[in-house]
């Protein structure tokens, strides 16, 4: 049983065992009056059984008094009810105490166990006081109505009382359940808020490092091209003018490129990636819908048709061989077309190795490996040792150390496998294998 606020409040100014006051003051006032109905009832009985008026007057109120505690004892009350049947005392606190009886939590056979034995106790006591009646001549009704009286008596007496505390009794413990269940409601509506709170950050925290993810992607590729060439530029701008112009216009590419890439990016994130930012006026729960709803577009490829594709590779191969890398690319297997995201993904992991070998090994030859196979598409990047110069040349690019995170994420999404390291003949290897389906 669930106690609610109001209910505890009022329960810590009761007294004793009642939950409120009022309680009590009905139950002193209950007893009063069965203490006074059963000292007036004592005196006939203190008559008849011999004994002074002063005793059946003291056991009456003694009597009466112990339906003060009907809530705490029913049973007590029900007990004391039929042992004082036969001095036909305690009709209000018969009543009163089956009622109570019934309507408490015990046990239905204790219950009924206790009003048949007052139902007994009522109809013989009843039985025999008419029947003393008749014989005496105050009463001149047919030997029929002895136990008519009788079975009227104990059950007008028994029946009413029990059947309105049976039906309060159930009532009550309806009320209870559905307390309960609105309780334990509130409880589970809390911790689905907070579960949806939970997942609403995952999401946006998703969605960030998908954005991070794609942006360094976009970037890093086009502006390490873009620095190496101008490092080419810087070189031969007084001893060759031609290639230099020529470098120059590769760099403005570059650079267009990029901007594009970037223009499309954020156009999505403007048109379906609202749930990254918290607007103003828009609850917490409507954003993190949102960012679920837009990783979810992006887990299943949702978006992902506008960007890169496996077509792409012998341009971004001819990119990195226009910037003076040594590139090698070789296919094979026969080529079909992808899910978008699968072959964005691998386009990726292409497009990072060969970055990381302008970052980290200017100028050494590249062997970049495509494979189609039955039910999965396989990719290495692999590159040779670079010599001195170069290495001393690479070291001005910048490096977050993101990469390869980045790449082993992408293809560990699609359930794919993702190895790298550096291989023994001094330079470095990339490799990815992803499901085709």
């Amino acid at each position: 049983m669930t106690t609610t606020g109001e209910d505890h409040s009022t329960a810590l100014g009761g007294l004793w065992w009642w939950a409120r006051r009022r309680s009590a003051v009905l139950d002193v006032g209950l007893a009063v009056v069965s203490s006074a109905e059963c000292a007036v009832e004592g005196v006939p009985f203190a008559r008849d059984a011999g004994i002074p008026l002063a005793a059946g007057l003291v056991f009456g109120l003694l009597a009466g008094s112990v339906l003060v505690v009907r809530r705490r004892w029913p049973v007590a009350v029900v007990l004391v009810t039929i042992a004082i049947t036969p001095a036909q005392m305690g009709f209000l606190m018969g009543v009163v105490g089956l009622y109570t009886l019934a309507a408490s939590e015990l046990p239905r056979r204790i219950i009924g166990s206790l009003a048949g034995m007052s139902l007994v106790g009522t109809l013989i006591v009843t039985f025999v006081r008419v029947r003393q009646d008749m014989a005496r001549g105050d009463l001149t009704l047919g030997d029929w109505f002895v136990p008519f009286a009788s079975i009227t008596t104990s059950l007008g007496l028994t029946a009413p009382p029990v059947l309105l505390g049976l039906y309060v009794g159930a009532r009550r413990r309806l009320m209870e359940s559905l307390r309960e269940r609105a309780d334990s409601l509130e409880r589970e509506l809390q911790l689905l808020a907070e579960r949806a709170e939970e997942r609403a950050e995952w999401a946006r925290n998703e969605e960030r490092t998908r954005i991070a993810r794609e942006m360094h992607d976009v970037v890093a590729h086009r502006v390490s091209l873009m620095v190496v060439h101008a490092a080419a530029l810087q070189a031969v701008a007084r001893k060759d003018p031609e290639k230099a112009v020529k470098n120059a216009a590769l760099v403005g590419d570059m650079g267009r490129q990029a901007l594009t890439e970037l223009r499309e990016m954020l156009g999505v994130l403007r048109s379906g990636g609202g749930g990254v930012a918290r607007r103003e006026g828009v609850p917490l729960a409507a954003v993190g819908v949102a960012a679920a709803a837009a990783a979810s577009r992006v887990a299943d490829g949702e978006g992902a048709a506008d960007g890169p594709c496996l077509s792409d590779l012998e341009v971004l191969v001819g990119q990195s061989a226009a910037a003076g890398m040594v590139v090698d690319l070789s296919v094979e297997g026969e080529s079909r077309s992808y899910a978008a995201e699968i072959e964005q993904t691998a386009f990726r992991v292409v497009q990072e190795a060969l970055t990381n070998v302008h970052k980290h090994a200017a100028g050494a030859k590249t062997h970049v490996r495509l494979a189609h196979r039955v039910s999965e598409i396989a990719m290495q990047v692999e590159n040779e040792p670079p010599d001195e110069v170069s290495s001393a040349s690479s070291a001005r690019l910048p490096s977050g150390g993101n990469g390869l995170v980045g790449m082993k994420e992408r293809v560990l999404a699609l359930g794919g496998v993702f190895v790298s390291g550096p291989t023994e003949a001094g330079g470095f290897r990339v490799s990815a294998v992803i499901p085709a389906s």
